[in-house]
């Protein structure tokens, strides 16, 4: 049987309480809004032992204007920044952020890039912690020693925006937007400079993947509704995005409970696609 990707709260605090634990929690909260909102939150209170991952600083590569708004960093970079936190082949990497995972699941799909396979979210994130009935830190946590993180297979696909386009031809792969509905039919866009979607693309909003206490939906239920989104098509031919490579990380973290394994990311997403001159955008709900 697979693994699960989530931990949940109850098994999180006794693996924080065994001083013999190989593991490493990453805060990364997160505001597109207000980019040190995270770090500040972090600074108030967070899960003992917790490390701060900023999406912007640690989580992306630096922007060019074209790239996208969160490109991935080289693999390289990124392996030698969590080896420098600690982290090590064995160790199990547990990632957390205010509460939907938005970008938990970035981080989580970033170390199964890098070809690690122990790493799990909190579901629920801070919030479960803290209604769990667990107590939060504002110590900066003592600084490990460097890890032997090794680079792997990845463990997950990458498309890029070539291959997406030339997709438009083949019709090999079936694109899934991570995006609200609104921003994929091209209204109330405030984010990018232009509103609309790739032709051809299908929307999933992530928030879907959600249930109302904040924890991820049955695997069940989201088998259901992804089956609903791909009518059909294999996961192994999908491609999935967003506006910048983050909240479609969320989707493939809910294909992978719901057992549809295999899907790819376009890191890009939106941002790097509205970005080039000549990609063509579609609107409206098709």
């Amino acid at each position: 049987m697979t693994k699960s990707p989530l931990i949940d709260a109850g098994a999180l605090s006794a693996l924080v309480r065994d001083k013999n634990a190989d593991i490493l929690v990453c805060d990364c909260r997160f505001d597109l809004g207000n980019v040190d909102a995270g770090k500040q939150a972090y600074a108030q209170g967070h899960i003992p032992g917790a490390v701060y991952l900023h999406l912007d600083q640690n989580l992306s590569a630096p922007k060019t204007g074209s790239n996208g708004r969160h490109p991935l960093p080289e693999r390289e970079d990124f392996a030698r920044c969590m080896a420098g936190l600690g982290v090590s082949d064995s160790t199990l990497v547990v990632c957390y952020d205010a509460g939907d995972a938005m970008t938990a699941a970035r981080l989580w799909w970033m170390m199964r890039w890098l070809g690690h396979e122990k790493v799990v979210v909190l579901d629920g994130g801070l919030r479960a912690w803290v209604e769990a009935g667990n107590d939060l830190s504002t110590e900066a946590p003592v600084a490990a020693a460097a890890g032997d993180l090794t680079l792997k297979k990845p463990l997950v696909s990458v498309v890029n925006y070539e291959q997406v386009l030339a997709d438009l031809k083949t019709h090999e792969h079936v694109v899934v937007d991570a995006r609200s509905a609104d921003r994929f039919r091209g209204e109330n866009e405030t984010i990018d400079p232009v509103g609309g979607h790739i032709p051809g693309a299908r929307n999933r909003f992530f928030k879907d993947n959600i249930a109302a206490n904040g924890r991820f939906k049955p695997a069940e239920q989201l088998r259901a509704e992804f089956d609903a989104v791909l009518q059909g098509q294999p996961s192994e031919r999908v491609i999935n995005q967003c506006g910048s490579g983050v909240t479609a990380c969320h989707n493939l973290l809910a294909m992978e409970l719901a057992g549809l394994h295999g899907s790819a990311l376009y890191p890009g997403s939106w941002s790097e696609w509205c970005a080039q001159a000549t990609a063509p955008v579609a609107t409206g709900a098709d």
